[in-house]
């Protein structure tokens, strides 16, 4: 699964501009199998974007990791 660094959202930005614009072109020229996987492509942008959003809300997970005792520390 592609997790996308938040500060890659302006690119995203102009990835979505750019699928737009090819989108209105292939509609001109009435390629239809070509609007299609386009549509399909700015589905999953969008999709990405709006998990990048969600996860910048979370708070921060405590994995509970054990630390060593001091005693462990100094050798004998």
């Amino acid at each position: 699964m592609l997790s996308v660094n938040p500060t890659m959202l302006p690119r995203l930005d102009e990835l979505e501009d750019d699928l737009i614009a090819r989108r209105q072109h292939a509609l001109a020229q009435g390629w239809k199998g070509e609007v299609e996987g386009i549509e399909l492509t700015l589905t999953f942008l969008r999709s990405k974007r709006t998990q990048v959003h969600r996860s910048q809300q979370l708070p921060p997970v405590n994995l509970g990791i054990p630390s060593v005792p001091h005693s462990r520390l100094t050798p004998e």
